[in-house]
């Protein structure tokens, strides 16, 4: 069979979580744990949950995607000239609708190969196949996975300068724990000279937030992501939740500068989970944590990111929301 031209210009390659990574059902078991249990943002994101989120990004209240595209509508050229790379590789890149601005003018200034990462094959191969049939001289090589294990790929597969893009606020979506070890692997596969652009929701009011991180009336997209959870352990691991026995919910955390998404319980729960050999007690009234949300000021957006070798350059700010885009290059060894 002949592939057309955009099909032959995209392909998707699975990854494993080999190389010493941490085995998916450790990291859930260890999370449902925690006190409050919590589970990791990408159990959270197949095919059906990536739909839930894509059905967010259009809430009349959740500005977080509508600001980030206008940054990037506005500034998209000036982002492509400081990149001045040709390979640009995404964490988390779902549908690349926002992305597509970007690598736009990447391709004025010459060949380009997009590299997107997320743990939903279907997504990235429509998103690679869409990309390629609207930019005819894109390459797309999706690499399906955890961002540990592509972030791995990228920094065994060197074919010369790199940049990597965390888009969405979804660099907010982890603990500071996971933020080190993420900043670790980009800068490894950066290597010096090597440029991180990453977006982040700055802090803000308590009833700006909790009014974006809920449906409004009429809506139902955060809480049908928030159950999707259950149901991939359901499906997963072979637990028993009854999604009637939660009410999704997100509320912000003052001490900690963080909207925490939330699965309460309405009476007391005991679900085995014998996938993972763990059994949850779950009193009402209490909660499972199905997303952080981490708002950020701009010195410890940059500490934490210095503390692994990348110097901020530059950055684009929405002065009403609060929200910016910012760029950090990898400081020579």
């Amino acid at each position: 069979m002949t592939l057309s031209g955009s099909e032959a210009r995209y392909r998707v390659i699975p990854l494993a979580d080999g190389d010493g990574g941490v085995p998916e059902d450790a990291v859930v078991r260890d999370c449902l744990r925690q006190d409050p249990p919590r589970l990791p943002p990408w159990l959270g994101y197949d095919a059906v949950g990536s739909e839930y989120f894509e059905q967010i990004t259009e809430l009349p209240t959740y500005y977080l995607t509508r600001v980030e595209r206008a940054l990037l509508e506005s500034h998209s050229a000036e982002m492509a000239e400081e990149l001045a790379c040709g390979r640009i590789a995404e964490l988390g890149s779902g549908s690349a609708k926002k992305t597509r601005l970007l690598l736009e003018n990447c391709l004025r200034l010459g060949p380009t190969t997009y590299l997107p990462i997320d743990v939903d094959q279907a997504m990235l191969r429509s998103s690679g196949a869409a990309l390629c049939s609207e930019l005819d001289e894109l390459r797309v090589t999706g690499l399906w996975g955890r961002y540990e294990a592509a972030l791995e790929w990228l920094r065994t597969h060197s074919a010369g300068p790199l940049a990597v893009l965390f888009l969405g606020s979804s660099f907010g979506n982890t603990t500071r724990e996971e933020r080190s070890v993420l900043l670790d692997g980009v800068a490894r596969s950066l290597g010096p000279g090597g440029s991180f652009l990453v977006s982040a929701d700055l802090d803000k009011d308590r009833e700006v937030l909790e009014t974006c991180y809920n449906d409004p009336a009429g809506y139902s997209a955060f809480a049908d992501f928030r159950l999707n959870y259950l149901t991939q352990l359901n499906r997963r691991y072979g637990a028993e939740f009854d999604l009637d026995d939660f009410v999704p919910d997100a509320r912000y955390n003052a001490d900690t500068s963080t909207v925490e998404g939330r699965l309460v319980a309405r009476t007391d729960l005991t679900v085995p989970v014998p996938g993972l050999g763990i059994t949850l007690d779950i009193p009402r009234g209490r909660f499972l944590n199905v997303g952080y949300s981490v708002k950020f000021d701009e010195q410890q957006l940059a500490r934490e990111a210095g503390e692994h070798g990348f110097r901020l350059r530059t950055r684009w700010l929405d002065p009403e929301f609060r929200y910016g885009i910012f760029l950090f290059r990898r400081e020579e060894a």
